[in-house]
């Protein structure tokens, strides 16, 4: 609470003070200095590949695709000679030459540091002619029992996959703050500084927790969560003082007895493992609309850190990528279709890309298709989606609590959808706690989220929207600078260059 009312006092003696004029939030300031880790404000910086500490690698070819007996003619079946590869190289760069690939299995890497590298995704093309439900049946049901297959919305064609290796090192031993870095464990004896660990919580019977990443005002019922929801956040850390462990990042949610906190080893069996400079195809046919997609998917990282796409172009999908992982970056990545569109929904896909892992960092992409889900998070906290562009976004928000997740400097194109999201009832808002939408336009006016969308707590800076400007602490925050771009203009390289530079 004094914390709280500490965060009031200093957002309203920044209003008294902060000239009309100045381009920069009240909420950052110039460089930071308006910032503090219990701010209505998340810490972005840690989101994508090594927390963003260290460039994607630049690593030298060791192998080729060719050596296990890929053809590239668009005819032959590759697919034995990309299985082949994958097993048989145990670290290393595989290089795919120019040329056209025919696919008709699953492609899974589990073990780190094997890229899949292709001379550009405008000279090495994998074509996928037959769907993922039709290599490895697999149906389920909606929510509401409609029969479809779960690769409507889950699987990809190339896979990279982990294990995290969640062994339980200790339980919370005292409630802790938001905002804090300090938590009070049963037993340190079994930890070390500089050890990469996570800190995990469950919900109770009651959605306490999740009612606590709607910010207290989930908006609509939780009935159906039925105490589902998990909060988990990987951390390292810095110093132990007897059973005190302090982390190298405040945390991002309370720590409450209730919810059964507790430390657990995070040692992932997935690391440094990309696939870059390739074009993923799929046959030329029409979307037949929601729920009817049968697998024509591109990727999925599930359970592996530290990993990356780079530089790559998805042709006719019916859904993008699916990444679950933690610390992971896609980074360059084009959406194109030919296929002929659902008309009631004005799209060619499901899922462009859905972001269910936790401080993923997906950016510099371009949709020049529409999806009827661009931009997805669901189950998820501390995920970035930063400059890049849409024929017409939606920033999809899949209720199950997503909570801090940031959209920065982002062109949504015609901006008739923006807040268009899915999930089911009585599952939360859309939208969890201090959701932050930061410089976002697009060619008209962005009408603002209706009432149910997300709580009191949600961050709009920067967004082109006819709303007068409102920056009290307990209600929702929009914010208008006089220029028309709120500095810093991407907020996530704006945190992360401060958080390096100290």
């Amino acid at each position: 609470m004094l914390r709280r009312l500490f965060n009031v006092g200093l957002l309203i003696l920044g209003s008294m003070i902060y000239a009309e004029a100045d381009t920069h939030s009240l909420l950052w300031g110039e460089n930071g200095e308006r910032w503090t880790p219990e701010s209505r404000l998340p810490d972005f910086s840690f989101a994508g590949y090594h927390r963003g500490e260290t460039p994607l690698p630049e690593r030298p070819i060791t192998h080729n695709v060719r050596d296990f007996g890929a053809v590239g003619d668009g005819q032959h079946d590759d697919s034995k000679a990309f299985l082949r590869a994958i097993a048989e190289v145990q670290r290393g760069v595989i290089r795919i030459p120019e040329g056209r690939y025919r696919i008709t299995h699953k492609l899974v890497i589990k073990k780190p540091g094997i890229v899949l590298r292709g001379d550009g995704p405008s000279k090495t093309v994998l074509y996928f002619p037959i769907t993922l439900n039709d290599v490895e049946p697999n149906w389920g049901a909606t929510t509401s029992g409609q029969r479809t297959s779960n690769y409507s919305w889950s699987g990809g064609f190339i896979s990279i996959e982990g294990n995290f290796q969640s062994d339980l090192l200790t339980t919370i031993a005292a409630p802790a703050d938001r905002g804090a870095n300090i938590v009070n464990v049963e037993d340190s004896s079994n930890m070390f500084v500089g050890q990469e660990v996570e800190l995990r919580q469950v919900d109770d019977e009651n959605n306490s927790l999740a009612n606590h990443l709607y910010s207290e005002d989930p908006r609509i019922g939780l009935e159906k969560l039925n105490g589902r929801v998990r909060a988990s956040q990987v951390t390292k850390i810095t110093n132990i003082d007897g059973t005190n462990l302090t982390f190298d990042r405040p945390l991002r949610c309370d720590v409450r007895a209730g919810w059964k906190p507790a430390i657990y080893r995070f040692d992932p069996t997935v690391t440094k493992s990309g696939i870059e400079g390739i074009r993923f195809e799929f046959p030329n046919t029409a979307y037949e609309g929601h729920f009817s997609e049968l697998g024509f998917n591109a990727f999925t990282i599930r359970r592996a850190a530290h990993c990356w796409l780079r530089n790559v172009h998805i042709h006719n999908a019916d859904s993008g990528g699916f990444v679950s992982g933690v610390f992971n970056t896609v980074d360059g990545i084009v959406y194109t279709s030919d296929r002929d569109e659902d008309k009631s929904r004005q799209s060619t896909g499901h899922h462009g890309v859905t972001l269910s892992g936790n401080d993923n960092l997906f950016t510099n992409f371009n949709f020049q298709t529409t999806f009827i889900h661009d931009l997805t998070v669901s189950r998820c906290a501390g995920n970035v989606f930063s400059n890049g562009r849409g024929e017409d976004l939606a920033l999809d928000h899949h209720r199950h609590a997503p909570y801090e997740n940031l959209f920065t400097d982002i062109d949504v194109g015609r901006a008739t959808r923006v807040w268009r999201s899915g999930g089911g009832k009585d599952l939360g808002a859309h939208c969890g706690a201090r959701g932050t939408f930061w410089n976002i336009r697009g060619d008209q006016n962005i009408a603002p989220p209706d009432a149910k969308f997300g709580p009191w707590s949600m961050n709009f800076v920067g967004v082109e929207m006819p709303v007068d400007p409102q920056t009290e602490f307990d209600s929702r925050w929009f914010e208008h600078t006089a220029s028309p771009v709120t500095q810093p203009k991407n907020l996530h390289e704006a945190q992360l260059k401060r958080r390096l530079s100290q």
